[in-house]
């Protein structure tokens, strides 16, 4: 009798991991084709916010939003960790409004706006719940999501992040930009401040990556972001720059991986 109840357990577990599992990668695509990326995945555009946000899909598995820096696309992420992540995980990536494959309209650029574009892709796609992993200004984005709706987020991922927008916008100065979205992202950047008080009382498990050559955010915003958010995990990467995704991402992928899969969360007998 023990054994058949032992054995009946162990296949409802089986069970509820089988169907969790395919929940997880069952993201039902909406919106329209608009085109292809260099291996064949199709991007498409999903009406959020009075705009058309542009996105793909990669992988099975958990959701997890990659959202670009500044100036950047989902183009941005390098090949070799998109495929590794894909393997576990299912890559939501998004154009932040105006680059890309997203539109933008007269809206003035927030990061509040920025971060219920997010959410407002997610209630599209029909996802819950998604880990996010935000490079530079996604990096503060994410900042934003954690204060803003973090019952729809699960870990994230801050990438060369920053406090202070301020000090990012006045390392780029001088620097020429030719589309004029990218001037608007600045200026929102520019605004941009952590709301520090509402960090220090996020739930979420939260990653911070850095590299100690960073000439953009510099270091310090990692270390106050770490002190910061309870129970937050701090690296830096020694010499790497801002580009530290593309400088060293073997090392990346292993801390990232190690981290979406680490339970952190003592729980009561």
């Amino acid at each position: 009798m023990k054994h058949t109840l032992r054995l009946l357990t162990l296949l409802l577990l089986a069970l509820s991991f089988s169907l969790a599992s395919a929940q997880a990668a069952d993201i039902v695509p909406v919106g329209q084709v608009v085109g292809r990326d260099g291996q064949g995945a199709l991007i498409r555009q999903a009406p959020v916010n009075g705009v058309q946000l542009g996105y793909k899909l990669m992988g099975t598995g958990q959701p997890l939003v990659l959202i670009p820096g500044l100036g950047g696309t989902m183009d941005q992420w390098p090949g070799r960790v998109l495929e590794v992540l894909a393997k576990t995980y299912q890559l939501i990536l998004v154009d932040n409004r105006g680059m890309g494959f997203s539109t933008a309209n007269a809206e003035s650029f927030s990061y509040g706006l920025y971060a219920a574009d997010v959410v407002g892709l997610l209630d599209a796609l029909g996802v819950k719940k998604a880990h996010v992993l935000g490079f530079s200004m996604g990096s503060t984005i994410a900042q934003q999501l954690l204060v803003d709706a973090p019952g729809r987020i699960g870990k994230a991922v801050l990438l060369s992040t920053t406090t202070d927008g301020g000090f990012v916008a006045a390392a780029l100065k001088g620097r020429t930009f030719d589309n004029p979205v990218v001037l608007r992202q600045l200026e929102a950047t520019a605004r941009w401040r952590s709301p520090l008080d509402k960090l220090s009382a996020v739930p979420n498990q939260t990653l911070l990556l850095v590299g100690t050559a960073d000439n953009v955010v510099g270091t310090e915003s990692s270390k106050t972001l770490a002190a910061t958010i309870p129970g937050a995990w701090l690296v830096q990467f020694r010499n790497a720059t801002h580009g530290l995704v593309l400088e060293m991402p073997n090392e990346f992928l292993r801390l990232v991986l190690t981290f979406l899969d680490t339970g952190e969360v003592a729980r009561g007998n």
